[in-house]
């Protein structure tokens, strides 16, 4: 299939272009050396064998058996037949596309457009599903056109099938249909299809699929049926800008497109524990009962505090949020109660309390387990009567108020201890949320680390691109004791000790004392190699003056005699005392060089 006619161009200038061509027999734009190349994207990739878990940048990813994966697949195939199978798998490799281009995307946001669509063939290659060799293609990112013919090399999709079941009659490189719309789909942002019209589980020699947009092959919806056509079509699909609803935002992650919808609600999240958490918020929201949130300081107690009020019935009513611990005794009854006039001396005027200004609202207690017994005993009696009394007061005083309490100590520890009413407790605990430290969602980091990077570089009008990849690993395997909050500070810390325009680098977010653990990445000849991070000043951009690459570090100056006989004596070493052949290397004669180690010793 020929693409259709355009002029030229070299890869140089696709660098100033929105779109790209490559005819068959011209060289393969892999072999292009502009960013991200595959050392870039293998530098993405790393192990931290401790924690069990392996990173493609801040995606989880897991190293499994073929057979494994192929077993999973054949139990499918008998299971729910061949047809529900493929789409399932297909959706599943569509997934794994989209969130790739996102990675892509995000990591290089000013790559050109060729680079960053052939990333894709790269980390499909370096997952280890198969080799993807371009034949011709032809795409423009502004026109919205794509066309695209690619060989797959040792599809291990494949391999598992014909395993299986054989040679047969239809193609079966399903997951990896989806996985090429997927990315494709997000980096061009609107709908691509991919057809496998050769394939070596149909007796073929090698596979060979074709990709073009939806409106370009006509009728697509066979191809639909096994994407699910509503979700495929829809903006969502491939991370078009979209508003985003509070539920969503506590179900996963945001988006750069999300980012606003996210800094509103100031919670993002794609962990398992952070998604139990934030099911469990959306269940009790809607109703009036009592939640005690419990976990480590800094896990965001307060910001899920105020998201249930916002999602519950009470959000056009005031929130209001009050620190047990902050607060000496002797003022927190009048805190939380508020106090009449002439109560005391000073008292000049009645003041509302706590209690008052949240009437219809929501009444935040943070670290109610400092609450002194006598206080204890007076919010019991305003949570079982729904009335309180202000401080030299006569009157009781009905308030409607959801009261949502926070503690990271450990409340059933302080009732048997004598410190904490036990009756309290269970009045405060009738739905308890427990949020987990960020070292136990540890999935939620970079994504965090993106998400106040963006906002501290906004605050304080810097310009960063991002961060080093020793800098994600470092941060991966650091256990936050401090956690969210923690995590905050650094951020804040690397935006602003980074080089405008530049990258934030383990020197500028940890000290040396403060890094833990190894990591491990893969070196260029696929192996492992330890990839501890070493804090350090970034070292500066090389210069490609040769005057400064010839200067010892911290010189400015530089004696030529000694340049000459440090590269005549190397010459010598290198062809093993033989000095017609280190004249060679050197551009003299033998006699020339003979005569300048002589006069130089």
């Amino acid at each position: 299939m020929k693409s259709a006619p355009a002029s030229r161009i070299s890869l140089a200038e696709v660098s100033r272009t929105t779109g790209a061509l490559m005819r068959r027999g011209e060289p393969s734009p892999l072999a292009q050396t502009d960013h991200p190349r595959l050392a870039d994207l293998t530098e993405c990739l790393f192990f931290s064998p401790g924690d069990g878990r392996i990173w493609l940048n801040d995606q989880r990813m897991v190293l499994m058996h073929t057979s494994a994966l192929g077993t999973l697949r054949r139990e499918l195939i008998d299971s729910v037949g061949l047809e529900r199978a493929r789409g399932l798998l297909t959706r599943s490799g569509y997934k794994s596309g989209a969130r790739d281009a996102q990675l892509v995307r995000q990591r290089w946001p000013d790559a050109d457009p060729l680079s960053t669509f052939m990333a894709g063939p790269r980390l499909h290659a370096l997952e280890g599903v198969v080799k993807v060799e371009p034949v011709e293609f032809e795409f423009d990112v502004e026109r919205g056109t794509y066309h695209g013919e690619f060989l797959w090399h040792h599809s291990s999709e494949d391999d598992e099938h014909i395993e299986a079941y054989g040679i047969g009659t239809e193609p079966a490189c399903w997951t990896q249909l989806g996985y090429a719309m997927g990315y494709v789909t997000g980096m061009l942002g609107m709908p691509v299809i991919f057809r496998e019209v050769e394939c070596r589980s149909t007796g073929a020699s090698i596979c060979r699929v074709i990709g073009k947009t939806a409106d370009a092959w006509g009728d697509v919806s066979e191809d639909l049926r096994y994407l699910n056509a509503q979700e495929f079509l829809s903006p969502q699909a491939f991370g078009a800008a979209k508003t985003v609803s509070i539920p969503a935002v506590l179900g996963g992650a945001a988006s750069p497109s999300d980012e606003d919808a996210a800094s509103e609600h100031g919670m993002v999240g794609v962990s398992s524990a952070f998604k139990s958490a934030c099911h469990m918020l959306s269940r009790v929201a809607p109703t009036r009962a009592t939640v005690l949130f419990t976990g480590e300081s800094g896990v965001g107690k307060e910001l899920f505090a105020s998201m249930l009020h916002r999602i519950s019935a009470r959000k056009e009513q005031p929130f209001v949020a009050l620190n047990c611990a902050a607060m000496p005794e002797t003022l927190m009854e009048t805190e939380l109660f508020g106090v009449e006039r002439g109560a005391y001396t000073g008292a000049v005027a009645s003041r509302a309390g706590r209690f008052e200004r949240a009437h219809g609202g929501t009444l935040f207690l943070d670290e109610i387990g400092t609450l002194s017994l006598v206080g204890q005993g007076k919010l019991l009696r305003a949570l079982q009567e729904g009335e309180i009394e202000r401080v030299g007061g006569s009157r009781p005083i009905k308030v409607d108020v959801r009261v949502v309490a926070a503690t990271n100590v450990d409340l059933q520890a302080e009732v048997q201890a004598g410190r904490f009413r036990e009756d309290l407790y269970f009045r405060l605990a009738v739905f308890p949320i427990h949020l987990p430290p960020l070292r136990e969602r540890r999935e939620d980091i970079p994504l965090l680390m993106n998400f106040f990077m963006h906002r501290y570089a906004r605050l304080h009008g810097r310009q960063v691109r991002g961060y080093t990849a020793r800098a994600v690993k470092t941060l991966l395997n650091y256990d936050f004791p401090g956690n969210i909050r923690e995590l905050q500070n650094l951020v804040e810390r690397g935006v602003i000790s980074a080089d405008d325009d530049g990258v934030i680098d383990v020197a500028h977010l940890l000290r040396r004392e403060q890094v833990q653990g190894a990591t491990y990445s893969l070196d260029a000849a696929g192996a492992l190699a330890d990839g501890e991070a070493q804090v350090e000043a970034p070292a500066p951009p090389a210069s490609d003056a040769l005057l400064d690459r010839l200067c010892e570090p911290g010189e400015r100056s530089l004696s030529l005699a000694a340049i000459e006989r440090r590269l005549m004596d190397e010459a010598v070493a290198r062809a093993g005392g033989n000095l017609s052949a280190a004249a060679r290397m050197l551009g003299l004669t033998r006699a020339q060089l003979a005569y300048r180690l002589k006069a130089g010793s």
